[in-house]
């Protein structure tokens, strides 16, 4: 049974009244089959929301409030934890179809019959595989720091990924330092305020993943690295790519080549940036992905 509340104008103490922001949204829930999935609803009620797709080992928590409220200033936003995910019940699944599966379920509930797609990392992978099974579900799809099926690289992200969670553990600091931005100056500046942005939210956080939720994405991810290249010609959906120029996790030349098979697609690749380049540029990321949602499809 779907929540009704939207995040929209609230009231503080005293009658004010108080934008909401990625911050304070509230906590939502939807049963989808039997089970219950967390979500989070802001934005202007536009015909076609832009449902957010979370990367590996990522909650509600860890989406960048200036990403998700820059695009929820004209577009209706939806972030949501996948099955067995931070506060969503179930358990995990270890193919990246299944969490599609999921997802679509997930947006048929709320009863949207089309949306767009963000994507970001595993997240992305997801949103290509539902634009595949579902490809008159979805109009427009943003796809960000991955690659297609058998990218180069893709299979070692469970290698890079344990040893910069040991890194983060022994130098006391959040392992998307190292994941998601480079080593340079600039790179560690950016990460910094990337960590304090998601510190911003102060009540009814979300849960962390559960280690078996890690391992089964981890095993996902894999899977998808190690799979046969699949025929991207089919997805004729606007596709806006982007990434660092130096990601770690998914080799950068993989989102060259995401953008170079799919038909309809363009690419922003940002410089002096890793994995999380969308959220080190969120100044032009925003702006960039508002202006290509704005256009007509042709």
């Amino acid at each position: 049974m779907r929540s009704e509340k939207r995040a929209g104008t609230g009231v503080a103490r005293g009658g004010i009244p108080i934008e909401t922001s990625y911050s304070n949204a509230p906590n939502q829930t939807i049963d989808v089959g039997g089970t219950s999935f967390a979500y989070r609803d802001l934005g202007p009620s536009t015909d076609v929301p832009v449902i957010f797709l979370n990367h590996l080992a990522a909650v509600l928590d860890n989406w960048d409030p200036r990403v998700v409220d820059g695009i929820a200033a004209k577009q209706r936003v939806i972030t949501f934890d996948n099955r067995g995910i931070g506060g969503s019940g179930g358990s995990t699944p270890d193919t990246v179809e299944a969490m599609a599966n999921d997802a679509i379920a997930f947006i048929r509930a709320l009863g949207f019959e089309k949306v767009d797609l963000l994507g970001f990392s595993l997240g992305e992978m997801v949103a290509q595989t539902i634009a595949k099974l579902e490809p008159h579900l979805v109009r427009k799809m943003i796809l960000a720091g991955t690659g297609p099926a058998g990218g180069v690289g893709i299979d070692k992200v469970t290698r890079i990924t344990v040893l910069d969670i040991l890194k983060g553990y022994l130098t006391f600091k959040d392992p998307k330092h190292y994941l998601f931005f480079t080593t340079t100056t600039h790179g560690r500046q950016e990460a910094r305020r990337f960590i304090k942005r998601l510190e911003e939210r102060t009540v009814d956080r979300d849960m962390p993943i559960a280690i078996r939720s890690l391992v089964a994405q981890l095993k996902a991810i894999h899977a998808w690295g190690v799979q046969q290249p699949a025929d991207l010609s089919t997805i004729r959906q606007p596709v806006f790519v982007a990434n660092g120029d130096h990601d770690r996790m998914v080799p950068t030349s993989n989102s060259v080549d995401l953008a170079r098979r799919l038909p309809n697609s363009e690419i922003k690749i940002y410089p002096d940036a890793g994995h999380g380049g969308i959220f080190q540029f969120h100044d032009q990321f925003v702006p960039q992905v508002l202006a290509f949602l704005g256009r007509s499809a042709l």
